[in-house]
């Protein structure tokens, strides 16, 4: 471990709740890169989004999206005119943030997990359980989220229900989730400017 890894908890309950513009649901965000950045200057983004409504998702031109299905029946989703069905919980679905993306709830709310990125950014989003073994490399952010039950990382941070821990800096740890816990990873794309 060098002396410039900082880890941070991010807790569910300090998070506040913003309505989207088409009124069809809120977000909370969970953590964002650079730290402070806003809708339109994120290098990465990641937040729980309850859906509570049918309709349009907004478009993040140059941008990535990874959704995961936390809670609900799911989702009927047409990406860029494709359709995707969004039913299986804790499962990850890649799609472009730019491609027009209507959505109809299968049966009623749902909340969704959800990584955005630029694409100078690289994100990898996994959902695990059980124990795993992390490394965090220099440049790279990993980012730990409780989707279902508790979790503990390095027997010092306890995680409830959407609880996080940030991770910056070269660092190793070992995640104990009794649920599902997402797992993301995110470090500039080698070439690219830095956002």
């Amino acid at each position: 471990m060098t002396s410039e890894a900082a880890i941070r908890i991010l807790r569910a309950a300090d998070r506040p709740a913003a309505r989207w513009k088409n009124g069809g649901g809120v977000t909370r965000e969970i953590a964002a890169g650079p730290e402070g950045a806003g809708m339109e200057d994120f290098g990465w983004r990641v937040s729980l989004a309850e859906v509570t409504a049918d309709g349009p998702f907004s478009a993040f031109p140059g941008v990535d999206r990874t959704l995961t299905l936390a809670e609900g029946a799911g989702m009927d989703l047409v990406i860029g005119g494709v359709r995707r069905l969004v039913d299986r919980r804790y499962a990850p679905q890649r799609f472009p943030g730019d491609e027009p993306t209507d959505c109809r709830l299968l049966a009623g709310p749902v909340v969704n997990f959800n990584v955005m990125h630029r694409r100078g950014v690289a994100a990898d989003t996994a959902v695990v359980r059980g124990d795993l073994a992390l490394a965090v490399r220099p440049g790279q952010t990993l980012l730990i989220v409780a989707l279902e039950g508790a979790a503990e990382v390095e027997a010092s941070a306890e995680l409830g229900p959407y609880d996080a821990l940030l991770v910056t800096g070269e660092r190793e740890l070992l995640l104990r989730s009794s649920g599902h816990a997402a797992v993301v990873r995110l470090a500039p794309v080698p070439g690219t400017p830095a956002v």
